[in-house]
């Protein structure tokens, strides 16, 4: 797996849960998106994994730590979490870009890994790579702001990305991918009847470092070598999951308002 990670930059499709768990975390979803009114975007559904036990949980996944360690390592802790959900014909898309323009974060490894809790296919709006493209770095992008692109700012990578260049990253229920941070992405979007939701886990290797305030990282797997983070060990207990909602709105809040403030990677 890392030599394939290594070249292309991706993998999937990569088994990580049963359909009964996939069940039960897009349940746990759509409680979630209902309490936020019924159609949630992703930059409201930011860090559920400090807030939620099924989220918790998620990040914790045997099998998707395994596989995370196959291209990251034994050390590995989280950064960030968030749902990326598009409606039954949802004009909401991501524009092709690079994770690692607008986070903040400096050196070490970092992986994403994307976690179908629906059928994710072309027909629905899927994430879609283009292999390779992780190796080169940070690109130039345009902060477009544009209506219906789900990003922070509506980035776009300034390089002409080819329809031959590009994979799509199909997945069903229960099923992940692993992209890396450099990775050139994106997904349209979905003019089907059914929705698309996936789990999208921030994972990085101990020397990466912050830039600026950040939240709680949590260490997952093996130990924190390099001490950059300020480590949480558990969601608070919430007496009411009304609480954890709270809490999490405004986590989710200065979260967003982090990320645009952060200036871009490239110029």
């Amino acid at each position: 797996m890392r030599d394939s990670y290594a070249e292309q930059g991706y993998l999937f499709p990569i088994p990580a849960l049963s359909p009964e768990e996939a069940a039960r975390h897009r349940d746990a979803y759509l409680r979630l998106a209902t309490a936020l009114g019924g159609a949630p975007k992703a930059t409201e559904l930011a860090l559920l994994h400090l807030y939620y036990d099924w989220a918790w949980e998620l990040i914790h996944h045997p099998r998707v730590l395994d596989a995370v360690e196959s291209v990251l390592g034994p050390n590995i802790l989280v950064w960030a979490s968030s749902v990326f959900p598009k409606r039954a014909h949802d004009p909401g898309y991501i524009s092709m870009h690079q994770d690692g323009t607008y986070w903040g974060l400096d050196e070490g490894e970092i992986t994403t890994a994307w976690i179908a809790l629906t059928p994710s296919t072309p027909k629905n709006g899927c994430m879609r790579v283009v292999a390779g493209s992780h190796l080169k770095p940070i690109l130039p992008h345009k902060e477009t702001w544009a209506e219906n692109n789900l990003l922070t700012r509506g980035q776009e990578v300034q390089v002409d990305v080819k329809d031959e260049e590009i994979t799509d990253i199909s997945l069903q229920p229960g099923e992940m991918s692993l992209h890396h941070v450099r990775i050139i992405h994106g997904s349209n979007p979905n003019p089907s009847d059914v929705p698309r939701v996936g789990y999208a886990i921030r994972y990085m290797t101990p020397d990466v470092r912050p830039q600026g305030a950040e939240h709680p990282a949590v260490l997952v797997r093996g130990k924190d070598t390099r001490g950059h983070w300020a480590l949480t060990e558990r969601p608070p207990a919430f007496a009411t999951f009304d609480e954890a909602l709270a809490a999490h709105r405004a986590a989710s809040a200065e979260h967003l308002r982090a990320l645009t403030s952060t200036p871009s990677a490239a110029r």
